[in-house]
């Protein structure tokens, strides 16, 4: 497991960012690595995320070395969303079978966990959000058909989707961690409309199922003075609470979103006009 450390920026340093630093300070782009565990950790409320990948190896990993722990989930809680083949998840001797968007749900205290692939043809894509936990809940895979979905958009605004939650109040509990997928309706192209802030609660983005071919324009910064980020798959974004969040498309993709912050309410943003937007 390799851990890579980001210190996040103010509003007013990303100002005088040229795109290298701005892609250094904000985006992921090596997430998944064949039989590498790779996370990074943000000091953006002390999210660590990033990607387990295992192709010819069962990968483990658990330690908290890097964080000054015992073990990596001592006061910390974790999200495992899979995004590829076929593979298992097993926490401390507890094995999860996991297809294409299942999310599994790991609770705090837990020692050792190892990823595998059911076939190295078609390898788990295995993509992890960590948080800081006060309380420890029960671990929970929770299925792509338990997730709930919603509808959102209108195809008429190219930003018709569909928004899963799977670590969330109305489907499996946590401390503090949101996590979720969503997936455009073909022919669609922008998310998260209408653009918002939310100052209570951080945001993490991995765009997937993208084309080699293709990018998502991930716009981000204060309304007044947006930047933006060219992103392709499996590339993360890591979104500050002051920070708005949208982009478009070139072809399809979906993205998971992970939260954390004082609340969890999902609904506790503040919208941004789009006619606002510099």
């Amino acid at each position: 497991m390799t851990m890579n450390v980001l210190y996040g920026a103010a509003p007013q340093d990303v100002k005088a960012y040229d795109t290298q630093q701005l892609r250094d300070a904000f985006l992921l782009t090596d997430t998944f690595v064949a039989d590498q565990v790779k996370l990074t950790y943000t000091h953006v409320d002390r999210l660590i995320l990033g990607g387990a990948m295992p192709v010819t190896k069962t990968l483990t990993f658990g330690s908290g070395a890097d964080i000054g722990t015992e073990y990596l989930l001592s006061a910390r809680e974790m999200g495992i969303a899979n995004l590829g083949g076929a593979g298992t998840v097993t926490v401390d001797g507890t094995a999860y079978e996991m297809d294409n968007r299942d999310v599994l749900y790991v609770g705090r205290g837990a020692k050792e966990i190892t990823v595998e692939s059911r076939s190295s043809q078609a390898p788990a894509r295995f993509y992890i959000n960590s948080v800081p936990a006060g309380t420890e809940i029960p671990h929970r895979l929770i299925k792509k058909a338990e997730s709930k979905a919603i509808d959102l958009g209108e195809n008429r605004r190219s930003n018709k989707r569909r928004l899963a939650m799977y670590i969330h109040p109305q489907v499996a509990p946590s401390c503090l961690l949101l996590m979720g997928i969503t997936d455009l309706a073909e022919g669609s192209a922008w998310n998260t409309m209408p653009p918002h802030v939310h100052e209570r609660r951080m945001e993490a983005y991995c765009y997937f199922d993208l084309a080699p071919e293709d990018r998502v324009i991930h716009l981000m910064g204060q309304p007044a003075e947006t930047r933006h980020l060219v992103v392709a798959d499996g590339n993360c974004v890591i979104s500050p609470a002051w920070s708005i969040h949208m982009g478009a498309g070139t072809g399809p993709y979906a993205f998971v979103w992970g939260m954390t912050g004082e609340n969890q309410e999902y609904n506790d943003v503040a919208p941004v006009a789009v006619a606002e937007l510099k």
